[in-house]
């Protein structure tokens, strides 16, 4: 998650690298938008994010390398009160933002003050959004009033059978400078750019990895 007004963190600690490597266009023939952010060491709070898209038989760069912000602590497996970005490679699922839609082909919700991320191990809304006047449960993330960072945001799908301990609230979005609670942050115009690339057609996929490892092909 972001930090927002109920940041009660997320992410991460360790996958095997190896479970990182993109796999071969054969074996995903619908995949052919990648998301790629490299973390220089498991401790690192800041990486690179490169977007890439498959052209013939090829990943072909087309956003980046831009700087991203990471988890305060890293990277790593994913926990909740844990604030490290997870490991691994995940589904790009549903978009939202304070703003309006910049134009982006995924499914995309304009969040305000009635908005939340729930991140309560105990309910039954648990790393989904919620739509409710009131915060829905003892830990909730207000999207509406967490500022910037959530102008636009994509929601990174880590931990979609919501496995309470796995960590919730884990999403792509504006930076506001720091270093993150489990999220990845770029930042506003690469947002933009990003959200304004993604195409659910092209079953977009991120992958976080340490040095190489997160490359096309490793």
């Amino acid at each position: 998650m972001g930090k927002g007004l109920r940041r009660m963190a997320s992410c991460s600690a360790v996958m095997l690298l190896g479970m990182m490597a993109t796999p071969p266009a054969s074996a995903q023939p619908t995949q052919s938008q990648l998301i790629t952010v490299q973390a220089p060491s498991a401790d690192s709070p800041v990486g690179t994010l490169t977007a890439y898209e498959m052209v013939g038989h090829d990943w072909q760069q087309v956003i980046g390398p831009i700087p991203a912000d990471l988890g305060e602590l890293g990277v790593g497996e994913p926990q909740d009160d844990v604030f490290r970005t997870p490991l691994g490679t995940f589904p790009l699922g549903m978009a939202f933002g304070r703003q309006p839609d910049p134009g982006t082909a995924l499914p995309y919700t304009r969040v305000d003050d009635q908005d939340w991320w729930d991140e309560d191990v105990d309910s039954p809304t648990y790393n989904t959004l919620v739509r409710s006047s009131a915060m829905p449960s003892e830990d909730a993330e207000n999207l509406g009033s967490s500022g910037a960072m959530y102008d636009y945001a994509v929601l990174i799908d880590h931990n979609p059978a919501r496995i309470p301990g796995r960590s919730a609230g884990i999403f792509l979005h504006v930076t506001d400078g720091e270093p993150t609670w489990g999220c990845i942050a770029v930042a506003r115009d690469d947002m933009r750019a990003l959200l304004q690339w993604l195409d659910p057609a092209a079953s977009p996929r991120i992958t976080i990895g340490i040095g190489d490892q997160s490359l096309p092909g490793r």
